[in-house]
């Protein structure tokens, strides 16, 4: 059983990231999801300890994940969990280009190789991004989000009265 880390800012964690855990787990045995943050920046929507707590009440299922809040570099984080590699989700090429050059340098600088999970179709189109806009106008992230982020972000933002 390898150990491997999942890194990412997680604001907030999606099914997409939840399918990139699911099939880490299956390929390495031990996942870390990594919660990164950059305490200079205070951007997130979610606190540290919010994304955390969603991340743990999504993942509870799977016995061999666990969740941990770093600061830095995802490279550090994984020397740091003597984590084999680095795990990332692609869901469009474009992803790739970005992920391609953080991966060669990750690994130039530290010798940390990242491995590349694609995820599954049904998951492709979900963004952190997409969530928080429509949370942030009343609509409806249920079907992108595992229930217990879905029920954050009802509390957090006043849902839409249905017409």
């Amino acid at each position: 059983m390898s150990v491997v880390l999942y890194p990412g800012s997680f604001d907030p964690f999606h099914l997409g990231h939840l399918d990139v855990v699911d099939q880490a787990t299956k390929l390495f045995g031990e996942v870390i999801i990594g919660v990164m943050h950059n305490p200079e920046k205070s951007s997130a929507s979610f606190s540290v300890e919010q994304r955390i707590a969603m991340i743990e009440s999504s993942v509870s299922h799977l016995s061999s994940v666990t969740v941990r809040s770093f600061a830095g570099l995802a490279v550090d984080a994984a020397i740091s969990c003597q984590a084999l590699c680095i795990v990332k989700g692609l869901r469009t090429m474009s992803d790739f280009e970005v992920e391609q050059q953080m991966a060669q340098t990750n690994f130039t600088v530290s010798g940390v190789r990242t491995v590349y999970v694609p995820c599954s179709p049904a998951f492709g189109f979900i963004s952190s991004r997409f969530i928080r806009e429509i949370a942030h106008y009343g609509g409806d992230t249920s079907a992108m989000v595992p229930g217990a982020v879905a029920t954050v972000l009802r509390n957090t933002y006043p849902q839409r009265s249905k017409k």
